[in-house]
């Protein structure tokens, strides 16, 4: 649990101390008393006209607390569902470019599986750079109308 220290009286333990300084060095303390002692530590509100006390938690929770209650936490990894969609589209994505020509595949598989940019190609093949991409575009057209069968 934080511990709550007294106030410390900066004009009284610094006379030449100016008031802006001061009010500065107080204001820091203040800071510094919530993030080390307010938001660690529950209150609880009494109300005495209904006769009831209410808990109010700490702002700032430990890990292990809400382990306790049994809280749960979005988990880091992929989810099951998650993968198993992925592993759908992959398996149809291939079988959507076994149905392209040698040609389109060849093309598809060094710019995307190869990572051959379109500059890098066209130099290699000498098709000028925009004769690629503009193949580019209409196989991933179809691609994508293969796809939404």
């Amino acid at each position: 649990m934080a511990n709550y220290y007294e106030k410390t009286n900066y004009r009284k333990k610094y006379p030449g101390l100016s008031d802006e300084i001061a009010e500065v060095l107080e204001k820091s303390d203040r800071k510094m008393e919530y993030l080390q002692y307010d938001l660690k530590v529950e209150h609880y509100r009494i109300d005495y006209a209904k006769k009831t006390v209410t808990y109010l938690s700490s702002r700032e929770d430990s890990y292990e607390r809400l382990l306790e209650e049994n809280r749960q936490f979005a988990a880091e990894t992929e989810s099951v569902e998650d993968a198993a969609i992925k592993a759908v589209m992959i398996e149809k994505m291939l079988n959507c470019l076994k149905l392209l020509t040698q040609e389109e595949q060849e093309l598809i598989t060094r710019l995307y599986f190869k990572g051959i940019s379109e500059h890098q190609l066209s130099r290699e093949t000498g098709i000028p750079r925009m004769t690629l991409h503009d193949r580019k575009v209409k196989i991933l057209d179809k691609l994508k109308k293969l796809l939404d069968k």
